[in-house]
């Protein structure tokens, strides 16, 4: 009983495009994976770079600028609010007006 060459073709090619077809979906579920992978190692870097950028701008902020410094102008400041403070209750002893401060976009306007 001869068969025709269709028919092994048929028989034969068949199976074969199904293997291929199904190896092709494996491939592409596979790099799908792949990449979903690469994703999340990608997200985990830029988390732990942004954890390790945090960290170092905190011990910058600790460390760029002494203690002694800090106190230093923390001192001044106060001194000079102080000074302001005497020199408004000073004025406001004496009864006179309290000398209005020009904001500087009328300064400008003055100036011109």
């Amino acid at each position: 009983m001869p068969f025709e060459t269709t028919w092994w073709i048929t028989a034969v090619e068949a199976p074969i495009v199904a293997a291929l077809f199904y190896m092709i979906l494996g491939l592409r579920r596979d790099m799908h994976e792949r990449i979903d992978r690469s994703d999340q190692r990608e997200t985990e870097a830029v988390t732990r770079t942004r954890d390790d950028l945090a960290e170092f701008k905190l011990e910058v902020a600790r460390n760029y600028v002494p203690l002694s410094l800090i106190r230093d102008v923390d001192r001044r400041l106060s001194q000079h609010l102080l000074r302001i403070e005497e020199k408004i209750e000073e004025v406001k002893r004496l009864g006179q007006p309290m000398p209005r401060l020009r904001d500087r976009s009328h300064a400008e306007e003055d100036e011109a």
